[in-house]
């Protein structure tokens, strides 16, 4: 490994000491008998200080520099207020070890905003920039500590395919895939493999993994291949004990960014509040009563809530003090929840959380009962061939279970407090976008 020091871990209390940093020319400033360099690493800024008089060999080395150049600097720490991070270096010596084309495709050092389609065309120049930069590695502290709680928990870490026979959605939004002489397709979901996995006895599993949504949208909120993180636990009482499993990881994976992000925070000026109260949980019936009542507004469908439903009550519950809540029972749902249970005052239990307006997550507890769910099939005409394996999975015993899928790219898109979710994203795909 090339020796060297990361600027975050440069400090005043080195003062007079000789380290090595290497990284990107970020900036240069040439006064005259003086050039400031400005080299960036992954976890910040530092300036080495070029005088002529002092040091002219490397003062002409430095002149050369070029924007983005990639370097290593060994020199002297030395105090200076007016230096970023409150300290500086004295050269010693200056290693060129690969010079950038130029001109740049975008600004990485100057405040020139650029649309987002040119970011994402040059988005391997793009993630240069400190503040983009900060996205990604907030989102590893995130699912970090995400992970961790799982795995506190007593969580099983699985991995379920990727190809398949057939979704758990529906066909319509499946992306076909050549299988040697089969028809398959890319997962559109987990969600068949983890409900065979809680008959299988795994009792309570994790997956951090990707799905792919082929659906033809143009919204600041959907990408065809999204980041999921997947949970499924048995021997529940019913929906609200997927709720408290969602509701602590969340809880703790927040405080955790709060307390570990907090450079990435202050880079994209984000003020994060961890919610500490019980996040609300209010049923689908009154979601719509608060939308009528307070904002008159009506979804077009009247099984679901729509963008703009919940962004109006992610606005009322917002401005009482509660970012995160859940909607509980919408009806008509697919075959795999449990639904119009004798007893319940809801429709089913299954519960969407909305977090800062926007839906992250869906789930609840599933039907456990193969020949309850094949008369929904029926009545709804769902083909039972189609599902044959997962119908078989769960026919030898099955506990009661429930889980969710949460949305990992919309959760970093609101912790980031981002325009738009391809923000979130290294390399986004959507209907128009197969590169980088």
């Amino acid at each position: 490994m090339i020796e060297r020091t990361y600027t975050s871990e440069i400090t005043e209390a080195m003062d007079g000491e000789t380290v090595s940093v290497a990284g990107h020319v970020h900036e240069l400033r040439d006064l005259g008998g003086l050039v400031f360099v400005i080299v960036r690493d992954r976890d910040g800024l530092i300036q080495g200080v070029f005088k002529e008089d002092r040091e002219p060999e490397l003062f002409e080395q430095a002149e050369e520099l070029g924007a983005e150049d990639v370097v290593r600097v060994t020199g002297e720490v030395t105090e200076s207020g007016q230096a970023p991070g409150g300290v500086e270096l004295v050269p010693e010596e200056l290693e060129v070890i690969d010079e950038a084309d130029a001109p740049l495709p975008l600004e990485i050092s100057k405040d020139v905003d650029a649309d987002l389609s040119t970011r994402l065309d040059h988005r391997g120049v793009d993630l240069r920039q400190p503040e983009v930069m900060a996205v990604f590695t907030l989102k590893s502290k995130l699912m970090d500590a995400m992970e961790e709680w799982f795995q506190n928990e007593g969580y099983v870490d699985v991995e379920t395919p990727l190809i398949s026979k057939g979704g758990a959605e529906g066909g319509a939004e499946l992306f076909p895939v050549v299988y040697y002489e089969q028809e398959a397709f890319l997962s559109q979901s987990p969600q068949l493999y983890k409900q065979i996995l809680m008959a299988s006895g795994f009792d309570k599993i994790y997956e951090v993994g990707t799905a792919f949504r082929a659906e033809d949208f143009a919204t600041s909120r959907h990408v065809s291949e999204i980041s999921m993180f997947d949970v499924e636990l048995s021997y529940i009482e019913d929906h609200h004990d997927v709720m408290d499993v969602q509701e602590e990881s969340l809880r703790y994976a927040l405080r955790a960014v709060a307390d570990e992000a907090e450079r990435e925070l202050d880079e994209l000026g984000v003020d994060l509040t961890v919610p500490e109260e019980d996040f609300p949980r209010i049923t689908f019936d009154e979601a719509l009563d608060i939308l009528e009542a307070q904002f008159g507004h009506f979804p077009e469908d009247p099984t679901d809530l729509d963008t703009k439903g919940e962004r109006l009550l992610g606005q009322h519950f917002e401005e009482q003090g509660h970012p995160a809540f859940f909607v509980v029972g919408y009806p008509g749902e697919k075959f795999y929840y449990m639904q119009d249970v004798e007893g319940d005052d809801i429709a089913s239990r299954k519960f969407d959380l909305i977090y800062k307006g926007q839906e992250l997550s869906s789930g609840g507890q599933r039907q456990h009962d193969v020949d309850v769910m094949k008369e929904v099939m029926a009545e709804n005409d769902v083909p039972e061939e189609n599902f044959e394996f997962y119908l078989e999975g769960l026919s030898y015993g099955t506990p009661p279970h429930g889980g969710y899928g949460l949305g990992i790219d919309r959760l970093v898109q609101k912790v980031c407090d981002l325009d738009n979710i391809k923000e979130a994203i290294l390399f986004p795909r959507d209907p128009t976008r197969l590169t980088p």
